[in-house]
Parts: C-alpha cells; sequence; structure tokens
C-alpha cells in the first residue's frame, strides 16, 4: 500500500478530520500546511496530487500515539526507528499503540474485516524483522486491518469511541 492510502484508510477508519490530525502531526515535530493535506488526500490521477512522505505518515502515526496515549518516559539509549524501517509492520504497531489495542481487539478487528486470524500469526506481525517467526503484513492484510478498524469505532458507543 502506498503512503496516500495509508492515511485515507487511517483517517476514515478512526475518524478524525484536517485538523486533528494536523495537531497530531505538529505533536510529533511535523508541520504539514492545510494545502500540502489536501493533495495527499486527492487521487493519483486528480490535480494537485502528491505523494505522502513517509516522514509525514509516521509523524501522524506518532502523533497519534502522543495524542492518545502520551509521551513515553524517557529511557536511557531509547531512539526512534529509521523511517526507511516505515513498512507495513511497523504502521500496524504503532496503530495498536496509539489506540491500545490488545491481542484481542486486533483478532475481532480482523474478524470483521472477514479474516480469521490465530494468536499466533497476530504475535508473527509483531516480531522482529528476522527472527524466525516473524511474518511480513503484506498490504492486504493492512487493508482489511484498517477496514476492520473503521468498523470496530463505529460499533464502540459514544463513551468508548477513539
Amino acid at each position: 500500500m502506498n503512503t496516500n492510502d495509508i492515511l485515507r484508510r487511517l483517517r476514515f477508519a478512526v475518524k478524525v478530520n484536517d485538523a486533528t490530525m494536523m495537531e497530531m502531526m505538529a505533536l510529533a515535530g511535523s508541520t504539514v500546511k492545510r494545502e500540502e493535506l489536501d493533495s495527499y488526500f486527492k487521487k493519483e490521477d486528480e490535480e494537485g496530487y502528491s505523494e505522502c512522505p513517509k516522514v509525514v505518515l509516521s509523524a501522524l502515526l506518532d502523533g497519534m500515539i502522543l495524542k492518545y496515549r502520551g509521551p513515553r518516559p524517557a529511557a536511557e539509549g531509547a531512539k526512534a526507528p529509521a523511517l526507511d524501517m516505515l513498512d507495513n509492520n511497523m504502521v500496524l504497531k504503532k496503530i495498536r499503540i496509539a489506540l491500545q489495542l490488545k491481542e484481542d481487539d486486533m483478532i475481532a478487528i480482523m474478524k470483521l474485516a472477514g479474516i480469521e486470524l490465530s494468536k499466533n500469526e497476530l504475535t508473527a506481525l509483531f516480531r522482529k524483522k528476522g527472527q524466525k517467526n516473524y511474518m511480513e503484513c503484506m498490504d492486504q492484510f493492512l487493508r482489511n486491518f484498517l477496514t476492520g478498524l473503521g468498523q470496530y469505532v463505529r460499533a464502540a458507543t459514544p463513551k468508548e469511541a477513539l
């Protein structure tokens, strides 16, 4: 999936508007102008379309974590992952952290998207690359997850909503 598609689907799934997205990006230290953000939501064949850089998507995901979870306690030697590490697995992981999703929540989300998933398959997605049981998060899986997340958020009562 390209970054624009992830950005569009995530925006729809968690029901955030442009102002909130820009606020979350600002929390992560990224300033994106409204016109830039609008260009990321256009279709590829529309005039004014531009590709969303990974740094913008990463800033949004990091901003979501900061907005919904708060800042991480300072840890010695902790560093942010490199932007070239922003793959589907990292996107999934950051969404899970930001929204405080447990294993059962993740499995329920995938079930809403019509995918049966075991706990072992789920944990394989969050392992380090190169580990024995690591499983790559393919585009279709992330697409289904974001679709299921939208249904999951809309099914939540207003009190439980994100």
